[in-house]
Order: structure tokens, then sequence, then C-alpha cells
């Protein structure tokens, strides 16, 4: 009797052994700031991402996927969650004297993969509070401007006998120092004429790059994005080895890799705005059990479903109401985009001098804009207003910025309504057009659903009665 017993016991604890081992590795890689106009895989001739156009040969490339906010550590505070920002406390950045920081009761997706076993580990950008929060069991140390180094330093996470979860986070392309003195000198984006250990230097000349229909195409805007190309071959130069490094490990073909950035490139314009060049982002995931490779997806997806999708993948049990988000495995597995065709966005600050609450539906091929705070001018990042891009516009009062006038780009409308089959460079706004008065009605309708459904404070506004704002409050 006590023999069987033994046995079943012994059989039972194998079989947890296998279930274990048979979890797939997942590496989360996060660039900061970087957008899909500066990827060969999304179209771009001129820059050099060989091995990331490689990943979107061996995987799925999303064309539709979408951050919910375009502010450095509000979208991670939203990656790690699976909640928006406004329901987490994730308002703003965490840094200084910006100070917003998650709710303590919130549960990250590092904490939820320990609980099933896995070996948790972070290298490079964190920007997220408080720690207990986002806690992994190991910080690797490295210069995030230098992601060779940077993937070097993870190959003690690959020798873990537990399946893992890598959280890689790169500096770039996210603007850094002046290159001069002078107002019109281009920013750096982290680039060094010295360059980086075992880093190489990939330079571009200001006249091959490809200028986005959301810039202006002067010399400045040039110069910068040529910046901005090289720091990110510096990032698919430590992809690649990222990669090697992994395959030299053996498990690579038990590892789901994904790579995103936190929002678009730092330009006004993109970066902080929830216009498509801010929220409309690079997603690329390689699956090793998808048989089909060099897939594009056309599915609707958005920050807010990556943890519940990582969940989903590794098998884990949750409850689908615990998150904003909703797994989108089968889209991918499937290749089948049906059923994602809605995705919505919740932005409020990014410095602690920018409030300017938005929030956005896009329902298939519309996609509406509230400007809470209109009345007021849309503010600038301290790093976008001295940018040279911005500085050439505002010094010799241009009447553009790329294809928006620069009066509606500071004063904007309390709704925007964009077709974006029609209008992809969204510059005509519907809101107020008689011929689509219920598309309006009908995203309204969503918008507020949403934001009763997530709990958003701001959904106040909407009836206009600020004796609401004290029901928020012990009074």
């Amino acid at each position: 009797m006590i023999l069987s017993f033994s046995c079943q016991k012994i059989e039972k604890i194998t079989q947890v052994n296998q279930t274990k081992k048979s979890q797939p590795n997942v590496i989360l890689f996060v660039a900061d700031d970087h957008g899909k106009d500066a990827l060969g895989c999304y179209g771009n001739d001129v820059i050099q991402t060989p091995n990331l156009d490689q990943l979107s040969e061996q995987g799925t490339t999303f064309n539709n996927a979408y951050c919910t906010s375009a502010s450095c550590a509000a979208s991670r505070s939203v990656i790690l969650t699976g909640k928006f920002g406004h329901a987490t406390g994730s308002y703003g950045h965490t840094h200084d004297y910006h100070h917003f920081s998650t709710y303590e009761n919130e549960k990250s997706l590092p904490l939820l993969l320990e609980d099933e076993g896995y070996y948790t580990a972070r290298i490079g950008k964190y920007h997220l509070a408080p720690e207990k929060v986002f806690h992994f069991e190991t910080t690797l140390k490295a210069n995030q401007r230098n992601t060779v180094q940077m993937a070097d330093k993870c190959k003690p996470v690959f020798e873990s006998e537990k399946p893992f979860f890598l959280y890689f986070c790169t500096g770039d392309p996210h603007r850094g120092e002046s290159t001069g003195s002078n107002w019109y000198d281009p920013n750096s984006f982290g680039n060094k004429r010295e360059g980086y250990k075992g880093v190489k230097t990939v330079a571009y000349k200001p006249e091959d790059v490809i200028v986005p229909s959301f810039l202006p195409d002067s010399k400045e805007s040039r110069e910068e994005l040529a910046q901005y190309y090289e720091s990110v071959s510096r990032i698919d130069q430590g992809f690649g080895r990222l990669m090697e490094n992994l395959k030299a490990s053996g498990k690579l073909e038990n590892t789901i890799v994904i790579y995103i950035s936190d929002n678009g490139v730092a330009f006004p314009g993109a970066k902080t705005t929830l216009y498509e060049p801010g929220m409309n982002l690079p997603c690329i995931i390689r699956d090793p059990f998808i048989k089909e490779k060099g897939k594009t997806n056309d599915a609707m997806i958005s920050w807010v479903d990556l943890t519940p999708t990582i969940l989903d993948y590794v098998g884990a049990e949750y409850k689908e109401q615990a998150f904003h988000g909703r797994s989108f495995k089968k889209a991918l597995v499937n290749q089948d985009s049906t059923g994602f065709n809605e995705i919505f966005a919740s932005h409020i600050f990014h410095e602690i001098t920018m409030y300017y609450p938005m929030r956005v539906v896009r329902h298939n091929n519309y996609k509406l804009i509230y400007n809470i705070a209109h009345k007021l001018d849309y503010p600038f990042a301290s790093d976008l207003w001295v940018s040279s891009t911005w500085q050439q516009v505002n010094r010799t009062e241009a009447k553009y910025y790329g294809k928006r006038t620069v009066k509606d780009y500071l004063e904007r409308d309390e709704f925007e309504l964009y077709d974006l089959k029609n209008d992809p460079d969204e510059v005509v706004n519907l809101a107020n057009n008689e011929n689509y008065k219920e598309v309006l009605a009908d995203m309204k309708e969503r918008m507020q659903t949403f934001q009763e459904e997530t709990n958003d404070p701001w959904k106040l506004f909407w009836s206009r009665d600020y004796s609401l704002q004290g029901t928020g409050l012990d009074l």
C-alpha cells in the first residue's frame, strides 16, 4: 500500500517536472522610442536592420500594434500589468520629481511568471515603480546604449534550469545629448564619435534618410533622422548578438521572442501624441512552434494585451477579468485577425508639467481622439521642444509641421475623428462633419463604455458635472 502511494507520488512529480520543462522561455525585448518608420521589415529600404528583418522572416510582423500611452514609463507599466495606467496610478514618469508610481496592490507579469516556476531577469532601462510591484529575481547591469554588451551579459540567464523570462530594455534610440552647442545641431540619439565597444558604427547621410510624412523635410530633421538611424542600427546588432547567444545555449527553439517599442520615435508629432506615429508601433514575434514563417498580421493588438498573451503562452491559469487586455495568441497562432478590430488608448502625463489627458478608440478604419484638456495648448516634452527639428519650425514661424499646420498641432479640437483608410496622416478632422454624425456618436459610445469598464476617473468630464470630482475622496 505504501509502495503504491510512493509510486503514484513519484509519477505525479515527474509529470509536474515534464510540464515545467515543456514551458517555453520568453524574451520581451523593448526598444526606447523606436517607430515603424525605421525598420527594413516595415518598408524602410535605407536603414540597416538585418537581424530584426530576420526575426520578421522567421516570425510574424504585426501591422496594427499599439501602445496605450506614448510615454516611456506609463507605457511600460501597461506592458507589465495588462491594465491601463488611469486605473493603476501609472499616469506618467516615475523618475526625478515626476514621481508617479503604480499602486502597490498590483501584481505584474514577472511576479505572475515567478509563481508559474519561471526564473525572471531584467536588463537595461527600468522606468517603473515601485520595485516591489515590478520585481525581478535578477537585475543584470550593462550600458543600456550598448546592446551588444547587454546581450553578452544575458548569457547566464540562458543557463537557467527553470524556464526563463528575460525583460531586455535598451536605452536606444531615445534622444541623448546634442552634438553641438547651437540650436540647429542635431541630437546624438546616444551616438558617440568613438562608438561603443564591440559595436560597429553604422552611419547614415542626411540626404539618404526617408522623412516620414508627419515631419518637415528640412536640413534639421534629416540630420536628426540620420542620428536616429545610427542608434537603431546599434539596437539591431545587439539583438543579433542576443539571438546568437540564445542559439548557442540550445534554447532558441523553445523560446518565444517578442520585439516591441514603448512608444513612437522621439520627434514632435510622434512621441507623447496619440497620432499614429506615436502609438502604432513595431511588433515582431517569433514563435518557434508555428510552422508558417514570415507572415504579416493585421489584427489590432495593444500593449495592454501583452501580459495576458504571455501568460496564455506559458499555460498559466488566470481570470480574464483580472486584466483590461486579452490574449492574442490565437490570432498569432492561427494567423487570423477576426475579432481583433478595436483598440483603446489612455494618455495623461509625460513629464509632470505636461498634463494633457487624451483617450482614443480605433474601431476598424475610424479613430477618435478625445482631448479632455483641449483648451490648453498641446505641451512639449523638454527634449522635443529643444530639438533642432522643432526649433527650425518655431524660429522661422513656419505654417506647417509636416502635413499638419502648427496651429492645429498646438490648438487641438475636443474631438478628432479620422478615417485612417482615406486619411492615414490624420489631417482631415471629421468630427464636425454632418456626414459622419452617426460614426462620431458610435465612437463616443464605445469610448464611454471603455472608460466605464476600466474605472477611468476622467469619465466624469462627459457629463460636465465637475462636482463629481469629489467622489474620489473620502469626505
